[in-house]
């Protein structure tokens, strides 16, 4: 079960982190992607790990302003968020699956647990 929270209202410029922690697993055998879904739009990729913390993409939205790292002692993946702005506001999902490999990683279909969403509002 993987459980996401970290969400809140920011201002626009400001930063902010989410977490993914899972329970009841070994963490460590799983990569984790972070996805996000705006009002009327469809759920689209952020970012992603694998599990060993190699193997880290991004998407070109977010590129060199969000940071994606984990702590597999803590079964926790981390999603720093900094130069936030408003086309950021999203419900932001993580999910995880030990199959994954660098050609899907940024396929929502690859993975198979998905937690429940954390809200960003970033407002401007």
């Amino acid at each position: 079960q993987l459980q996401a929270c970290g969400g809140g209202l920011v201002q626009a410029g400001g930063s902010l982190r989410l977490s993914c922690t899972a329970s009841g697993r070994a963490f460590s055998t799983y990569a984790v992607g972070w996805f996000r879904q705006a009002p009327g739009k469809e759920r689209e990729f952020v970012a992603a790990i694998k599990r060993s913390g190699s193997g880290i993409s991004y998407a070109d939205s977010v590129k060199g302003r969000f940071t994606i790292s984990r702590d597999n002692a803590k079964n926790t993946v981390y999603l720093q968020m900094n130069s936030l702005n408003p086309e950021d506001t999203a419900i932001y999902y993580c999910a995880a699956d030990r199959n994954i490999i660098t050609s899907t990683q940024a396929m929502a279909r690859s993975y198979d647990t998905w937690g429940q969403g954390t809200q960003l509002t970033v407002s401007s």
